[in-house]
């Protein structure tokens, strides 16, 4: 038995990267989500016109990870704060969403952010979209494990 969740959070080779390494999650793929264009290309994302997120969605087993743990594991990876980027990265491609798979999954991000913003962990507000999953489409190949099959390191993650 598994489980979808797909999260938004910047420049998605760092994202999947870390969200591979947590035990429980079966799969991690990078693509597209929340945009308005068919099948979109990496290029066609970048111009910032497709109204597309950069995501991370990841498969796990929910005997093992929860989806709380998830979202909160996202909510650390990145600055929830910023609105349309994230270190250098910027445009609405960058931006900080959780795309729920169902109504338990909307309830629960809901609840962590409200829960992060009332914390004082963050110095401005939570800028985080909670919105409905819609189409996702896998990226080309050659982003999929991009950082894994390089050794590198995203810069604004760190990773």
């Amino acid at each position: 038995m598994s489980n979808k969740a797909t999260f938004g959070a910047g420049c998605f080779w760092g994202v999947e990267l870390r969200f591979r390494e947590l035990d429980g999650v079966m799969d991690a793929a990078v693509g597209y989500m929340g945009g308005t264009v068919e099948q979109p290309t990496y290029e066609q994302v970048c111009t910032d016109q497709t109204g597309h997120a950069e995501v991370v969605e990841v498969e796990f087993d929910p005997d093992r990870i929860d989806y709380e743990t998830l979202v909160r594991e996202f909510f650390a990876l990145h600055d929830p704060t910023q609105i349309n980027r994230q270190g250098p990265d910027v445009g609405r491609q960058y931006r900080s969403v959780v795309f729920f798979h169902d109504d338990d999954q909307r309830a629960v991000a809901e609840a962590v952010r409200a829960d992060l913003d009332k914390s004082g962990r963050f110095s401005r507000p939570i800028a985080t979209a909670v919105d409905p999953a819609t189409t996702f489409w896998r990226a080309e190949d050659y982003h999929q494990q991009y950082l894994a099959r390089r050794g590198g390191t995203c810069a604004v993650h760190g990773s």
